[in-house]
């Protein structure tokens, strides 16, 4: 992994890079960054899953940013897409954001306690053979906003897909930006970045630049 901006070096430590600590945003709420794997042409996921995209500095990337991640927030269809399971940091917890409360609670994701949920006030808990956590704000749909500033710690990893992620933009509630642009044309009509965002106006500047093998990582930090 060479960087590229904002000094070129041959060499560069991932963990160092990314695992910076982050301060909780000055909302009151965590800071919130967007990672997310894409082709050349927008293409978020190959076949329903973005693994085919990725590659083992792809990976570091993530493992680095969960390092210092205070939990994980992540869609429902991404969650039975990619079939999360426990992170492997000690306490490192995924929040799946859900309208309908529908979700398979018998995997090892919420079994083991790692998976809670975050759904509408108005839809009713799922009964569990176990301790199941659930954040609820918002009626007929989840307030991205209350929800947020209830999740404790100073950092949340978002990790989609592009409807939440769509909607995290909407509600301006992306701090962050941790890209990496796959060296694949995959074409289709794939979710892209933020499939069903409304016009938005998010300025973001660039951190860094890195290369590894033709895959580019980019780090976008929002400005103000």
């Amino acid at each position: 992994m060479r960087q590229l901006l904002p000094a070129f070096a041959e060499h560069v430590d991932v963990q160092k890079i990314y695992g910076v600590e982050r301060a909780r945003h000055k909302s009151g709420r965590p800071s919130i960054g967007l990672c997310m794997v894409m082709s050349i042409d927008g293409s978020t996921v190959v076949e329903g899953r973005s693994t085919q995209l990725s590659n083992p500095a792809d990976h570091d990337v993530v493992l680095a940013l969960r390092s210092v991640a205070d939990t994980i927030v992540v869609g429902a269809g991404t969650v039975r897409e990619e079939m999360y399971d426990p992170p492997i940091k000690k306490g490192l917890r995924v929040g799946v954001v859900t309208r309908t409360g529908k979700m398979d609670l018998d995997t090892n994701l919420f079994t083991s306690g790692a998976g809670f949920l975050i759904m509408p006030e108005d839809i009713q808990t799922p009964v569990t053979d176990f301790k199941l956590d659930v954040i609820k704000a918002g009626k007929g749909s989840v307030d991205l906003n209350r929800a947020m500033a209830q999740l404790p710690g100073n950092f949340v990893q978002l990790e989609g897909g592009a409807l939440l992620n769509a909607s995290m933009f909407a509600a301006n509630l992306v701090d962050e930006i941790n890209l990496t642009i796959s060296p694949m044309v995959t074409g289709a009509d794939s979710p892209r970045l933020a499939n069903g965002a409304p016009p938005l106006h998010s300025d973001y500047q660039v951190a860094h630049i890195l290369e590894d093998d033709g895959f580019m990582f980019i780090r976008y930090l929002r400005k103000n």
